[in-house]
């Protein structure tokens, strides 16, 4: 089975950056998509960005877009999620998931433990 083990969260402050890994072991194909996912306690989990492992697709959700970048080092099996311009709003467990094949939004197989992440203002 593919395991997923996120990383990197923690505090940082209004305006500020993390950046999160997500190493995967286990893959049997090169041809597989990385999820990133937040969720706050009451409400649904948000996807907020994804890349597909030979790095052509990648999707941000609107919340994120152009403060948030995803990319994989394939050698390290790692993907990262580089947050920068930090929010309160971006105050969130992340989880990192993977599927087979391409990108589909919500279409995940495989999940990570999740990483809190607290922005403070």
């Amino acid at each position: 089975d593919v395991q997923l083990q996120a990383s990197g969260g923690g505090l940082a402050q209004a305006g500020g950056s993390l950046r999160l890994s997500c190493t995967a072991s286990g893959f049997i194909s090169d041809d597989y998509c990385i999820g990133w996912f937040r969720q706050v306690p009451g409400k649904e989990r948000e996807e907020v960005a994804s890349i597909g492992s030979s790095d052509d697709v990648t999707f941000y959700a609107d919340s994120v877009k152009g403060r948030f970048t995803t990319s994989n080092d394939n050698a390290k099996n790692t993907a990262y999620l580089q947050m920068n311009s930090l929010k309160p709003d971006d105050t969130a467990i992340y989880y990192c998931a993977a599927t087979y094949g391409v990108c589909a939004q919500y279409e995940y197989d495989f999940w990570g433990q999740g990483t809190q992440v607290t922005v403070s203002s």
